[in-house]
Parts: structure tokens; C-alpha cells; sequence
């Protein structure tokens, strides 16, 4: 319950909550069962609300408790598979001196009637309107059909011999695992071999190709694409803001083995001493494009978020754009659904910007089932790799600034 107000009614992160909410639960079993309800909550949310109206003669306010209690009751029992009754002991005392009777009975009456969440969910109207429009109603039914379950994991290998996993081969480089053991259980993993990431997210380094050279990564936690750029040769500065996000990163550095220079500042104050060959800007965004691990992002980023988020990523590119030596080149991302952080900031960028242009990916560059925009750039959306279980939703552009 701590959670799901955190999300549906502060807007905070899912993850970000997770330490004050599980405050009170010292095994991390638990710590994982209330993240996993909260989190198949907020996949479910829609279907589970549809339920809740359909039994009560009044329909109960968003945000109150009897409804969240239901919500956590329904989908314990409709997705995860626990017993009713066991379902049902866990809410009610959420609701002690309140509505425990009006709980009870709704969710009596609607397991009784045999009720179940349909096998595609549906999306919040917050983004499904919005992505719609966007990108038509296939895309809006595949953003629905990839929520209804968590998405595989995938790796990416420092070394595409070296120690790793048994899975599917995505890219050389690139694992995907369905149903795996706990990564930190799993072969390679002490050994610095991989690291988790999403294929869409491997694409931004992937463009800036090999070393040697200067590569900048801006706002580099948790560190994914730092690690790749030094694992193909580069010579990394990793730029963050967050001091506590840079921790994260410098142990991931720490556990690969790999090399980079760890910068705690803000990019719109800091400044490189001297141009670099490579820079790699895989910016803020509304994170829509990661809502299969990350649902609560459905429920977060409004319209208002986007136009915010777009704001600072112009400002990240136009300061940084000067950063790049003649003939370097530039990669920019966001892990976003939106044309706003996406297609139309590229337009915004090359506008203002005539010394650079776009340099369309070749063949080999892109892993298969990733295609190529006819503008040049990579749009990844919900469908794209779906027979082998999808990927994140990304916009990445390569673009290069003319030789002096």
C-alpha cells in the first residue's frame, strides 16, 4: 500500500520508494514479494479497477484505501496465484477501523463469481491516448501485450568469448535469458563478465563502434554504457550528477574490471579540458520506453513530465554539441515512446546546429530485428523484436560534426 501511494499519488519512482515502504520487513523475500504485487498491481491497474466498479454500487474514490487493499486482494489472487483466503488476511488489516466489511465482501463476490484479468491488459489512458496518436493502434496493442508479463533478461558481454550464461544470441555480445536464476547466481557474474542490459539500451555505444579515442558519456549511471564503450577500447570519461548513482557506478566498474574516469558533476556546468572523439548522450527522459520492467513510469509521465524532460535534453545537446572535435562523432538517446525526446529533438538539434549531420547506421552494426528508421535513425517500439520476446522502447541517432 506504501508503495502503490508512492507511485499513484507522489509520482515517485517504484524503485526509489521501495527502501522507505519495505522499512518495517527485514528478509529480502518479502522485500521482493511487496515490490512484485505492487508491480503487477501497476500492470494490472485498469482491468483491476474495471472489477472493483463492477461489484460496488458506488464507485469508491481513486485513492482510497478500500480500493487499494482490493487492488493488492484481486491481484494476488488473479495473477499471482495466491489462495483467496490468503489474499484476503493479508489486506483487511490495511483497513482496520474502516471499511473492512465493504472490502471483504467486494472481494468475496467477485471471486465467487469466477472473475479474471483479460490475457492482454489494458493500457492507462495517461499514455495509451497519447501513443496512439503517436504511433497507431498496433503499437498501442503490443505496448499492452508487453506489460502482461516481466521481460526477460538481458546481458551484455565485456568479452563476446568470455564467460557467460547458456541463452539466446541476440548479437555477439548479447544474451537473452527467460526465467533465470538470481543474477547475482548466475555464471560470469563474480567474474565481471557481464552486465544486465536491455538490447534497445546496448545500441547507443554500439554506434560509436571502437576505440581508440576520447569517449564521453554524459550522465553515465548506472554505468551499462561506459562499460561498453571501455570494453571496446575507448578511453571513458563517465559523467554523473547523482553521487549516489555514481557509487552504483563505480561498482559496477569495480566488479567488470573495467576502466573509466568517474566525474561527479552537472553537464549544463561542467566542461571537458579538451574536445573528445566520442560522445555518447543517453539523456533524462519520461522513461516511457521502459515501462515492461518499470510500470509505474504508465502512471508517471504525463504530458507535463515530457515537455519538461524535452526542455532539459535541448539544453543537454546544445551545450554539449560544441564538446565533440571536427570529424567526432555524437550519439543521442532516451529510452522514450515519445516523439517529443525523440524525433522531434532531433529536428529541434540539426536546426540549430548545421555543422552536423546524421550517419545512418551500416549493415553489421545493428543486432537483427533492429531496423533502420529511413531517416537514418533507430526507433525501437513495442513489436519491434516480439517473436523473441521485444525490447525497450528507444530513440538513438548518430550524427557526426564537420571536419574543421
Amino acid at each position: 500500500m506504501r508503495l502503490l501511494d508512492a507511485v499513484l499519488r507522489r509520482g515517485d519512482p517504484l524503485e526509489a520508494a521501495l527502501p522507505a515502504a519495505t522499512r518495517d520487513l527485514r528478509e529480502a523475500n518479502d522485500r521482493g514479494l511487496a515490490h512484485a504485487i505492487a508491480a503487477e498491481t501497476l500492470r494490472r491497474l485498469p482491468d483491476l479497477d474495471a472489477l472493483i466498479d463492477s461489484a460496488t454500487r458506488q464507485p469508491l474514490p481513486e485513492d482510497a484505501k478500500a480500493r487499494t487493499a482490493l487492488r493488492i486482494a484481486l491481484v494476488q489472487t488473479l495473477a499471482l496465484g495466491t489462495p483467496p483466503h490468503a489474499a484476503i488476511a493479508t489486506v483487511l488489516p490495511l483497513v482496520d477501523g474502516g471499511p473492512r466489511k465493504l472490502v471483504h465482501g467486494v472481494f468475496g463476490a467477485l471471486t465467487r463469481a469466477g472473475v479474471a484479468l483479460p490475457a492482454v491488459p489494458t493500457l492507462p489512458a495517461i499514455v495509451g491516448d497519447r501513443w496512439r496518436e503517436a504511433w497507431g493502434e498496433e503499437v498501442a496493442q503490443a505496448a499492452a501485450q508487453a506489460i502482461a508479463a516481466p521481460p526477460p533478461l538481458d546481458l551484455t558481454l565485456a568479452d563476446p568469448d568470455g564467460l557467460a550464461p547458456e541463452g539466446v544470441v541476440l548479437a555477439p555480445d548479447q544474451r537473452r535469458l527467460v526465467d533465470p536464476a538470481p543474477v547475482t547466481q548466475l555464471p560470469g557474474y563474480a567474474e565481471g563478465s557481464w552486465w544486465v542490459q536491455d538490447v534497445a539500451a546496448s545500441l547507443p555505444a554500439r554506434l560509436l563502434g571502437r576505440g581508440p579515442g576520447a569517449a564521453l558519456d554524459l550522465c553515465a549511471a548506472p554505468g551499462g554504457k561506459s562499460m561498453q564503450l571501455a570494453a571496446a577500447g575507448w578511453d571513458v570519461t563517465a559523467l554523473e550528477i547523482s553521487p549516489s548513482r555514481a557509487a552504483r557506478l563505480h561498482e559496477n566498474l569495480a566488479r567488470t574490471r573495467l576502466p573509466a574516469k568517474v566525474v561527479i558533476a552537472d553537464a549544463l556546468d561542467w566542461s571537458p579540458a579538451a574536445p573528445v572523439d566520442a560522445l555518447l548522450i543517453d539523456a533524462p527522459c519520461s522513461a516511457t520506453g521502459i515501462f515492461r520492467r518499470h510500470p509505474d513510469v504508465l502512471y508517471r509521465a504525463h504530458a507535463g513530465v515530457v515537455a519538461e524532460m524535452a526542455v532539459l535534453q535541448a539544453r543537454l545537446l546544445d551545450r554539449a554539441a560544441a564538446w565533440v572535435r571536427p570529424g567526432g562523432a555524437l550519439v543521442y538517446a532516451t529510452c522514450s515512446l515519445e516523439p517529443a525526446e525523440g524525433e522531434e529533438q532531433l529536428a529541434r538539434f540539426l536546426s540549430a546546429h548545421a555543422d552536423y549531420r546524421i550517419d545512418s547506421p551500416q549493415a553489421g552494426e545493428l543486432p537483427e530485428g533492429i531496423t533502420l528508421h529511413a531517416d537514418g535513425y533507430v526507433r525501437t517500439l513495442p513489436g519491434t523484436l516480439a517473436d523473441a520476446g521485444g525490447c525497450d522502447g528507444f530513440f538513438i541517432v548518430r550524427l557526426v560534426r564537420a571536419s574543421a
